[in-house]
């Protein structure tokens, strides 16, 4: 898949609908209630965009709907950071990458954080490593953006609301836009200006 923000919106387009593990809302209606979250609280573009395309690695495997169901770890959080490197700066990229040890670290510093958790995430939480211990937490806390991989978690946590109503995903598209790698933006800026120089001539 070529890294730009259309590619993107057509992978939600084309996959998006498939369920969100075994949570009542699909993988679209997740990832649009997770940015609407971060957006309501005030969240920079950067964890905004992480919000939305946080579990998009669900979207670029054939395991099914469920991998956790068959005792498989899609280690999801990991499969799209290639693709999204190339387009975002770390301050995108590293909350999504973070989110999955995000939940292990809530669970070992937040007691009532556990209870909280619906059925299928308490599963994906065992095949992903389990709760961590205090010095596995405080090594995690630690890390550049974790920080926002917590807040990140969070938000996650709140979106599956099953028929809940949300701006659609092109609202988010200037969000992204503004995420872009300031380096591609400049990039792709020159190129253009280098394309009509060319053409002048």
């Amino acid at each position: 898949m070529k890294p730009t923000i259309e590619s993107i919106i057509n992978l939600f387009t084309e996959k998006g609908s498939q369920l969100y593990g075994a949570e009542a809302v699909s993988q679209l209606e997740h990832a649009l209630q997770c940015a609407s979250l971060a957006e309501k609280c005030g969240q920079s573009h950067e964890l905004i965009t992480a919000c939305l395309l946080h579990d998009l690695g669900h979207l670029t495997h054939d395991l099914g709907n469920n991998p956790a169901s068959q005792d498989i770890d899609d280690k999801h959080e990991h499969r799209a950071i290639p693709l999204l490197q190339k387009m975002f700066s770390p301050a995108v990229t590293e909350p999504i990458r973070l989110h999955v040890v995000a939940k292990r670290y809530l669970c070992s510093v937040v007691p009532e954080y556990w209870d909280s958790l619906s059925a299928a995430s308490k599963r994906s939480l065992e095949l992903q490593g389990g709760i961590f211990s205090p010095e596995q937490a405080e090594q995690f806390i630690q890390q550049p953006y974790a920080q926002d991989a917590v807040q990140l978690r969070i938000f996650d946590d709140k979106a599956k609301i099953s028929n809940l109503s949300t701006p659609d995903l092109n609202y988010f598209i200037p969000f992204m836009t503004a995420s872009l790698n300031k380096l591609l933006t400049v990039n792709s800026h020159q190129s253009s200006v280098n394309s009509k120089h060319s053409t002048i001539k």
